[in-house]
């Protein structure tokens, strides 16, 4: 069974660096509105960044099972956070807005292809937040 580690440590107010198992290293911080620093990766960045790049390479999987002649791909991941009276809050809904253009193939297959990908995604299977995918499919 695989395992992943990562390493985060401490750099000063709300502010730390993270490295990676892969040899990827990077500051973070907390959001700005919560007295962090802007152009900084920050968790709930990386959250999203977990998920749909998750997603992506399941999508690259799903294309060469299904023979896709894939022309183009992105996604856009936009995630909707739910704050509570007790000051919590969690990301309740996750919404992935895939763009593919897909040569000589049909819609119906590219949009099995991303239920698989969601499927396998092990990310998007280990977190609590629902996640929908509203994609735009182009077939030439």
């Amino acid at each position: 069974m695989p395992a992943y580690t990562n390493k985060v440590v401490w750099t000063g107010e709300h502010t730390g660096f993270t490295y990676c198992e892969n040899g990827a290293e990077m500051s973070f911080s907390a959001p700005p509105t919560l007295h962090g620093h802007p152009n900084v990766m920050t968790p709930e960045d990386a959250y999203m960044i977990a998920i749909n790049t998750c997603v992506h390479m399941m999508v690259l999987w799903a294309a060469e099972r299904f023979k896709l002649d894939l022309v183009s791909f992105e996604c856009t991941a936009r995630g909707d956070v739910e704050e509570h009276i007790d000051r919590t809050s969690w990301f309740n809904k996750i919404v992935l807005y895939p763009k593919l253009k897909v040569r000589g193939s049909s819609v119906n297959v590219v949009k099995r292809a991303l239920q698989m990908a969601r499927k396998y995604s092990t990310i998007a299977e280990s977190v609590k937040s629902e996640i929908t995918i509203e994609p735009e499919i182009e077939i030439i």
